[in-house]
């Protein structure tokens, strides 16, 4: 397979958005990310579902050729799956999270509390979401939180949220194999 180039860990995907509204909402985004309104944060905030709490023997071992490579015992400990909320400080690249048990309004809606109170009093609060079910219809909290902004990414490009960045390299180095 190596000759041939074939790398099975390899993966190329690829989604076209059919949103109507995709440049309008792109561009306020993008806006947020290159100019922010003066005074302002902006927080890339997504979600990690079912996230697999496997416990696993690990160790190094070595291979025919003489490489030394990180191996895993094939049997593993399960305990559960769980939820990683993310909230990415698009200016500093700090990051807030929260572990749940679910996903749903209530978890994410404590999450942006708990992100909240560790914002500045005086300052608006940009927040770049998709548009999963309990990211919408929010209006009694936005009303709690005056300065606080949802922006919705267009529908099917997720791809546009920062966070995403983050949970990629986060799966990559720390959760494959783990």
């Amino acid at each position: 397979m190596r000759k041939e180039g074939i790398c099975l860990s390899r993966q190329r995907s690829w989604c076209v958005s059919t949103d109507p509204e995709f440049s309008a909402k792109a561009a306020d985004i993008i806006g947020l990310y290159l100019n922010p309104p003066e005074n302002a944060l902006v927080l890339s905030v997504d979600e990690k579902p079912s996230i697999q709490a496997l416990e696993r023997k690990t160790g190094y071992v070595e291979t025919n050729s003489g490489k030394i490579v990180r191996g895993f015992k094939s049997t593993y400990k399960r305990h559960g799956t769980l939820n990683l909320f993310a909230a990415l400080e698009v200016a500093t690249g700090a990051i807030h999270t929260q572990i749940t048990k679910r996903k749903r309004r209530i978890e994410f809606l404590e999450f942006m509390d708990n992100v909240m109170t560790e914002m500045p009093g005086d300052k608006q609060v940009h927040v770049i979401m998709d548009n999963y079910c309990i990211h919408k219809k929010n209006q009694a909290w936005l009303a709690a939180h005056p300065n606080a902004f949802f922006h919705f990414t267009p529908t099917s490009a997720s791809w546009l949220n920062q966070v995403e960045i983050w949970f990629g390299i986060f799966s990559r180095k720390a959760l494959r194999g783990a």
